[in-house]
């Protein structure tokens, strides 16, 4: 699928950087705010997009994706492939070819065993690795000699770009976290906050959900880069503020994530200091249900586990009501306007994987009604249906944000059309999205029935994504809350293909299982609901140069080139 972009706005001018090279740090701070603040600087140890946009200022993976979703080498002298030798000829492993001219940011060598040390590290079965889909058919990481790694696989791979591709799954550096195994990861604060990385900046203060301070990495193979020398990201607040502290005010020349309203956005244009791109890649926002029961009555090692099914939501004819009754394309006109569409898929690109999942595009209040009197759900005196005396009555969570709240709210008002009451809660995203084990307000802790947010994956293969909700990847106490599955979607066959779809050649037929797939998660089951497919949406300002926001990675993969633009 094509990358779209759209600029909101003033038309964008092409600013070529300076033709003579400069120095290291010539263009002196470049500030960000990531209104969700980053909790931690570790993406094995948390799903949020925020930390893996933090982490990727400093840790780097093997490969990545351009913005147009093209994969380049980074730590890798080369991508593999059968003619070079890279990719077997049986297609059971993959070797890569290391750079030999990189350093950590202490000074130390990278080498091939910092690759097979952070594979051990996420799939250790004790460490809860938000990542482990990425590492789904791996059988083993080996080191061939310093600068060559070895990727072995359970079965041929015909598509082995997953682990150690895109900015989800990095490299770590052995000689630090080599303590930090298992159940120890979490309680490596020092690592976890100020990881030594690869990349063009290090960190020198981490405040967690607050600021993150970083320098230019004197040790970085470039020497012409970064241009900045220091980073100031800025946490907190909400996506309004952030937006107006870049088109504004001036106050900061990057802000993530303005998911606002357009005609908000508009306004903010307008004052002639900055621009909004917007990117489409794999970014769908969707309602998450709770297949197990998230009530405080339970024991704390067993609630929202799959212990104890949820008392109504383990019911397919409530779950399909819920979806019958939104209206998706009021949504996208209220909170996306371009920047959105209305979608049934909880995978919506590329394109041959993109199922022609269209029911759920047209609101049906009269049949969500009639599904749910068929299956014996009936209206009591107080408008709220009820069955053998569990009333259907829900927790619906989101983060802090104007337009998750805009949609909570007419989305309460249709489920209430359908007998469903529905209790709002708005958890702050630096929590929503954090990775603290302890906190009750995790995305991964799901302690409510229903939840709202979006997330997407790296390049164009959706393999690892679908990966995530096996049986076994489900979060619990067991992994320290940090599984990949918060559905607790739990399904034999689901767990079958994914076993086979790595392993299938032909790429109609693995797009043909993808969809399957994805069909399961959605129409089939409703365990996931889609609302809307995305765009990435960031602000800029005039004199930040280089900025080429990518839906395929992070999307500031390349701060590297960044610069100052002089006026």
């Amino acid at each position: 699928m094509k990358l779209r972009t759209v600029l909101m706005g003033a038309a964008a001018t092409l600013v070529l950087a300076p033709a003579a090279m400069a120095e290291r740090g010539r263009d002196g701070q470049l500030s960000m705010i990531l209104w969700q603040a980053p909790s931690t600087m570790n993406p094995y140890l948390s799903g949020g997009t925020k930390e893996m946009i933090a982490s990727s200022l400093t840790l780097e993976p093997l490969a990545g994706f351009d913005a147009q979703g093209i994969m380049y080498a980074r730590l890798a002298a080369e991508l593999p492939s059968i003619e070079n030798g890279g990719i077997a000829e049986d297609l059971r492993s993959v070797t890569w070819k290391l750079r030999d001219d990189v350093k950590w940011s202490d000074g130390s060598d990278f080498t091939a065993d910092d690759v097979v040390f952070t594979a051990e590290y996420c799939m250790h079965p004790e460490g809860g690795c938000s990542q482990l889909a990425k590492f789904e058919g791996v059988a083993s990481v080996e080191a061939v000699d310093p600068h060559t790694v070895r990727i072995n696989f359970t079965e041929p791979r015909p598509d082995p770009f997953t682990t150690f591709v895109g900015s989800q799954t990095p490299i770590l550096q052995k000689a630090q976290f080599q303590n930090c195994l298992g159940a120890n990861a979490p309680t490596c604060t020092d690592q976890n906050f100020n990881p030594i990385g690869t990349g063009g900046f290090r960190v020198t203060q981490f405040l967690t959900n607050d600021t993150i301070s970083l320098e230019a990495n004197p040790e970085y193979r470039d020497p012409a880069k970064p241009a900045f020398a220091t980073v100031l990201v800025k946490g907190g607040g909400d996506a309004a503020g952030a937006a107006r502290s870049v088109l504004e005010t001036g106050e900061f020349d990057y802000a993530w994530n303005t998911q606002l309203a357009p005609d908000v956005i508009a306004g903010m244009v307008a004052a002639g200091r900055g621009t909004v791109s917007a990117a489409f890649g794999s970014l769908v926002e969707r309602i998450h249900v709770n297949l197990t029961d998230p009530s405080s009555s339970l024991p704390a090692d067993e609630r929202s586990t799959r212990a104890h099914p949820h008392p109504f939501l383990s019911d397919p004819a409530v779950r399909r009501a819920l979806s019958m009754a939104i209206d998706r394309e009021l949504l996208v006109e209220i909170g996306y306007g371009t920047a959105g569409q209305p979608t049934c898929n909880y995978v919506p690109a590329p394109e041959a994987w993109a199922s022609d999942n269209t029911d759920c595009l047209t609101q049906d209040i009269e049949g969500a009604n009639a599904l749910l009197d068929e299956a014996g759900w009936v209206r009591g005196p107080n408008g709220i249906r009820a069955k053998d005396g569990v009333e259907l009555r829900m927790v619906y969570q989101t983060s802090v944000n104007a337009v998750r709240q805009d949609f909570q709210a007419l989305i309460k008002q249709w489920w209430s059309e359908i007998g469903i009451e529905t209790e709002l809660k708005t958890i702050d995203a630096s929590v929503f999205f954090g990775s603290d084990a302890g906190s009750p307000d995790t995305l991964q802790k799901f302690y409510a029935d229903v939840q709202m947010y979006a997330d997407n994956f790296d390049g164009v293969n959706p393999t690892a994504y679908l990966s995530k909700f096996t049986c076994n990847k489900a979060p619990s106490p067991a992994n320290q809350w940090q599984g990949e599955n918060t559905s607790r979607f739990c399904d034999e066959e689901y767990d079958r293909l994914v076993s086979q779809l790595g392993g299938i050649i032909d790429p109609e037929e693995r797009a043909a299982m993808g969809r399957r797939m994805n069909d399961m998660l959605t129409k089939d089951s409703n365990a996931i609901i889609p609302l809307v497919y995305r765009g990435t949406a960031s602000a800029h300002s005039n004199t930040l140069g280089g900025v080429e926001l990518n839906a395929w990675d992070s999307e500031i993969w390349n701060t590297v080139d960044w610069y100052r633009i002089q006026q």
